[in-house]
């Protein structure tokens, strides 16, 4: 078995063979910009680009002409917030969101309040959800936009999307969806959800990093987007720039490759999250993070307490690929201000990991990892007064303190 073991895949995911291969001529043969109509190789390009975006639509049940082309999902979101912003001031300024939100929306959000925005940041649930009651109490005649992840990049935590889209269309109110880590895991469709904005990434589901997509929703209602890039009305109007024909054609690859693959690779991911789970969780002390029933089928977020924060990281850092629910910023550790906005206790905020599997994750690295994450969690602990004082029956609650 190769080392580092790979289980990061919420970060970013390898680029599947299938998606390179579809890729590769568009750099050196093909190489025609889309937007040339008067000969050839940008005809080429034209077509390569307009069947990636059947595509990204057949993934998520929309119609092609409702693509639109970006470079990620950060772009994406921009985009669909401030552009949903500055089209419908007319009627309102007001934003509603989570706080468990991608701070792809959340920084948005606040860019725009320096702006006249008003926004609402919803608290969670012990679990990671909103509760849909106060979501929809929150709702003002002024409220234009509710932005709402489909799914959680820290701990997997499924959204009630669909419910959030009925509140969304009783009110007359735009939804917006970060669905960046589930388009291609869980299926996805934007009319049986009422999602009218929806956003997704090709780096998260075995394509290319550098290419995204914007689905802008065309009827019941028709959404308008002030476009943020200006200079030649490409992608109808909304995204102005050349097109990143090989990103996109490999975006699309990624796409219909989720799609014929999901029905079984969801549940063989489950199976091996589960395993993962079981195996960690015979340790004294470990804690899950997050709503068990809804959640993506490859991600676990747990915490171990009584261990220093970062200090787990480090005990397998060569040797497993994950990252933490911690950020070491400005010389002091802050904890995930996802699991934070959870109540997740301080000492199992401080010591939480994040294990995304992926397409290519076999049994043989989960039995490693735990094997390695056990091993690892032992030795630390005994090394801990932290434990020992557990173990003693004398640990005062909520002494653990950020550590560098």
């Amino acid at each position: 078995m190769k080392l580092p073991v790979y289980l990061d895949n919420n970060a970013t995911t390898p680029c599947d063979p299938r998606v390179v291969a579809e890729m590769l001529p568009y750099f050196t043969e093909m190489y025609g910009n889309a937007a040339s109509r008067s000969h050839p190789f940008g005809w080429t390009a034209e077509a390569a680009v307009d069947n990636a975006r059947e595509q990204v639509a057949r993934l998520i049940g929309a119609e092609p002409t409702e693509i639109i082309f970006t470079s990620g999902a950060t772009e994406s979101v921009n985009l669909a917030i401030k552009g949903v912003f500055e089209m419908y001031a007319g009627k309102g300024n007001h934003i509603i969101t989570a706080a468990t939100e991608h701070k792809a929306v959340l920084d948005t959000c606040r860019h725009l309040e320096r702006n006249g925005a008003r926004v609402t940041c919803l608290p969670v649930d012990n679990t990671g959800r909103p509760d849909l009651q106060a979501l929809e109490a929150a709702i003002t005649p002024q409220t234009i936009l509710l932005a709402f992840m489909y799914a959680n990049n820290e701990t997997g935590v499924i959204n009630p999307v669909a419910e959030i889209g009925a509140i969304a269309k009783k009110h007359g109110v735009i939804f917006l969806s970060d669905a960046t880590q589930a388009a291609g895991k869980i299926p996805v469709n934007v009319q049986t959800d009422g999602i009218d904005l929806l956003a997704v990434s090709a780096h998260k589901m075995y394509g290319p990093k550098g290419a995204g997509a914007l689905y802008i929703r065309r009827k019941s209602p028709r959404v308008k987007l002030i476009a943020q890039i200006h200079g030649g009305g490409h992608e109808r109007g909304n995204r102005s720039g050349t097109l990143n024909v090989p990103g996109i054609v490999g975006l699309g690859k990624a796409c219909e490759v989720a799609m014929q693959e999901m029905d079984s690779e969801a549940p063989r991911l489950e199976a091996l999250r589960n395993r993962l789970q079981e195996g960690l969780l015979l340790l004294d002390q470990a804690y899950v993070n997050g709503n068990t029933k809804y959640r993506l089928p490859h991600v676990l977020n747990i915490s171990f307490r009584y261990i220093e924060g970062q200090t787990l990281l480090t005990g397998f850092s060569k040797t497993i690929a994950i990252s933490s629910g911690s950020a070491c910023t400005a010389a002091s550790l802050e904890p995930s201000y996802v699991l934070k906005a959870m109540n997740t206790p301080d000492d199992l905020a401080y010591a939480s990991l994040r294990f995304g599997l992926g397409r290519f994750t076999t049994d043989e690295q989960i039995d490693y990892t735990i094997r390695t994450v056990t091993d690892t969690v032992n030795t630390l602990r005994a090394e801990s007064p932290l434990w020992e004082m557990y173990k003693d029956g004398t640990y005062p609650e909520n002494v653990l303190k950020p550590h560098i």
